[in-house]
């Protein structure tokens, strides 16, 4: 069987997503392929759009939320994330159990002896009348009849698990702060969440399989839970052995992959990218030393937002004063070094809807320069070959 070295599953995770060559995708597709962001940090997905999209305007994902073709809704992992309208109605119901168990793992003690179904049936009468209601809004309408468990615990366990809900705009528009708003999500949408499989099959699984691959393979299948936090896709992926390719990792893992899907040669040259907080580029994997070294595993969870360069999380990035701050892990060399302020300056210049493009990487540890880039040498957010 094929090993993978951990440079080549690095280059394949950057090929497919949009990190190795920005792509000339419509939004929504982009969207779609990657299988929805993280973005429990409403502005994140703007940063992780920018970063894999030429010409990205911010403007489309604002519009596509407001014309309801994405959503922001409790998903993978129950967390917040940006999917596709046709991709929540198709998977929300194959994630029901997890996300109840994982709000159960937090709350077992204060949801004890409240039956779930029973909540359910009330927390849709309270929001039948298509209300935008906060979480807390929400828990305080039930706590009357469970007044024991405390509306962190009921609200979560509503609005996270048991009625599908979406966040409503303006949560999540462009350079806009909103606080969350829920509506149970077939209302936006008109129309219901497609219901589960019958038993013995699970087509939206494979589903699931096919388009994990296709952004984030090579990978075990520990990574795909990890990504989706499902159980039980095993068996998916049992059932389509004949159309799935094996290969091996450097520390023995078996690794399954779509036939066709890029895998770049090792050497290929990899640009400065720039990751917003919780990027699933990083956290969408079980094993992440693909992207980033053990030692700083932490800094995805802890949502630093990361700076890929040559492929792997090499800084962090904050904005302070409208100036990107970038923080080397590390020693960079100087021409690693100018094309991440370069980059920074051209990110500060998107944040900011060109009003500031001011960019400076920190020294690193143990230095004592700090590198600015005069603001000609970049003219923002280029095609690939520019300003990487």
């Amino acid at each position: 069987m094929t090993v993978l070295g951990t440079r080549a599953l690095n280059r394949a995770t950057l090929a497919r997503q949009f990190l190795l060559d920005r792509a000339d995708l419509p939004v929504l597709d982009a969207v779609a392929h990657l299988g929805g962001l993280q973005a429990q940090e409403p502005q994140e997905p703007f940063v992780g759009l920018w970063s894999r999209l030429r010409a990205f305007d911010p403007a489309v994902l604002s519009d596509l939320l407001t014309q309801r073709r994405v959503v922001r809704t409790h998903l993978m992992r129950r967390t917040v994330h940006l999917l596709t309208a046709d991709d929540t109605v198709a998977w929300r119901a194959r994630h029901d159990t997890m996300l109840r168990q994982r709000v159960l793992g937090v709350y077992r003690a204060e949801l004890d002896g409240v039956d779930l179904d029973e909540l359910a049936a009330a927390a849709r009468a309270v929001m039948a009348d298509d209300e935008p209601r906060s979480m807390t809004e929400i828990a305080r309408a039930l706590a009357k009849r469970w007044p024991t468990p405390g509306p962190r615990a009921l609200g979560e366990m509503v609005v996270a698990a048991l009625v599908p809900m979406v966040q409503l705009p303006p949560r999540g528009l462009w350079r806009t702060r909103a606080g969350v708003r829920n509506v149970p999500l077939s209302s936006w949408l008109g129309r219901e969440i497609d219901p589960p499989a019958v038993e013995g099959s699970d087509p939206v699984g494979q589903m699931l399989v096919r388009r994990y691959l296709a952004a984030f393979g090579p990978a075990a299948t520990a990574d795909l839970r990890a990504w989706c936090g499902l159980a039980g896709l095993p068996t998916a992926v049992s059932a389509m052995r004949e159309e799935l390719v094996t290969f091996r990792d450097e520390r023995g893992r078996q690794l399954i992959d779509l036939p066709d899907a890029p895998r770049p040669d090792p050497d290929t040259p990899a640009p400065v990218r720039f990751l917003p907080a919780f990027d699933n580029a990083i956290l969408g994997y079980h094993d992440r030393s693909r992207i980033v070294d053990d030692a700083h595993r932490g800094l995805s969870v802890a949502g630093e937002r990361a700076v890929l360069v040559d492929g792997r999380v090499a800084a962090t990035w904050s904005v302070e004063a409208g100036t990107v701050i970038v923080t080397p892990l590390g020693r960079l060399s100087r021409a690693d070094r100018t094309e991440v302020a370069e980059q920074g300056r051209a990110l500060a210049s998107f944040l900011s809807d060109q009003e500031s493009s001011q960019a400076q990487v920190a020294p690193p540890p143990g230095d004592a320069a700090t590198l600015s880039v005069p603001s000609a040498s970049v003219p923002g957010n280029q095609p690939d070959g520019a300003t990487g």
